[in-house]
């Protein structure tokens, strides 16, 4: 028996751990320094209907601990994602579940997107990114409103041939009625949080650094807010979670599943180290041994 294996809607994970959209892009760098089959399942970046060139430069800078990015959703549009990135995926990572991800403009474009997308055979299912902080138009803008939310996610399943999973956002007032709202709206599950809305200045300018002013903060900085919000949402839906914010160690992803969480997404921690996932990975099973945990599953199904 596989001591590290979870099963969710959509995904038999052999591992809980699951490189975040945006961070990963479709793995092929990752690809060249380990097995991607390693993983519990990888979530690709965020497919818009036509090709985006994100915001402008600069869109990265650090903070302590952390990051502060502004990239806006690049990517190369849905088109080249179906004809290319996940026929990639299945060709050399054939035991790897994909967690495709799409936003758009408008509740059609979103629709449009889970219905192509969840036809990939390789995309066993769709985080819905309504909590994108740095694109002018959709991306958070869906995921603050809870009839927004229930609305987006009724229409998406309804065209959706695999589950769906909505990405919630942590810059609002209450979390737990906006997962109310995916849940009511036919969700298979939630992931949370995405990154928090943050901002820096130049001192010897007096402007901000990142040219779209404000940026999605990330990495360590974010952990305790992540796991206070799995913990508060975990007792308002029984929708399985994917907990992300902050997750660098094996030791990190075990507090975020004691929170509530079901499985873990690792962003920042990519960027810093890109063997970050697998390292986590092999240090499960002997922080379980410490902590005198027999399966993963006797945290996730409390």
């Amino acid at each position: 028996m596989n001591r590290l294996a979870v099963k969710l809607p959509g995904l038999d994970l052999k591992n809980p751990i699951i490189p975040a959209s945006g961070t990963f892009g479709y793995g092929d760098s990752f690809a060249k320094q380990y097995d991607l089959n390693q993983l519990g399942s990888l979530v690709i970046k965020t497919t818009t209907p036509k090709p985006r060139v994100g915001n402008a430069a600069p869109q990265f800078t650090t903070t302590t601990d952390s990051h502060l990015n502004a990239v806006g959703l690049k990517n190369p549009g849905i088109e080249v994602v179906m004809a290319e990135k996940l026929p990639w995926l299945a060709g050399h990572f054939s035991e790897l579940p994909i967690l495709g991800s799409v936003a758009g403009d408008s509740i059609e474009e979103y629709r449009d997107l889970v219905g192509r997308m969840s036809q990939v055979p390789n995309v066993h299912a769709i985080e819905l990114n309504v909590s994108c902080p740095n694109v002018a138009n959709g991306g958070m803008a869906f995921g603050v409103d809870p009839k927004t939310v229930q609305t987006i996610t009724e229409q998406c399943v309804a065209v959706s041939k695999v589950p769906l999973y909505v990405k919630l956002s942590p810059n609002v007032t209450d979390i737990s009625e906006i997962a109310e709202a995916a849940e009511a709206g036919g969700a298979a599950g939630i992931t949370m949080i995405n990154a928090i809305l943050g901002m820096r200045i130049d001192i010897k300018t007096g402007q901000p650094i990142l040219a779209n002013r404000t940026g999605g903060l990330s990495g360590h900085a974010v952990k305790t807010v992540a796991i206070r919000m799995v913990a508060e949402v975990r007792k308002h839906v029984s929708l399985p979670i994917i907990g992300v914010g902050g997750v660098y160690t094996a030791e990190d992803a075990v507090e975020l599943l004691m929170a509530g969480a079901n499985a873990i997404e690792v962003g920042a921690a990519n960027y810093d180290d890109p063997l970050a996932c697998p390292k986590i990975i092999s240090a499960l099973p002997v922080v379980l041994d410490n902590l005198g945990i027999a399966n993963i599953t006797d945290i996730t199904e409390k």
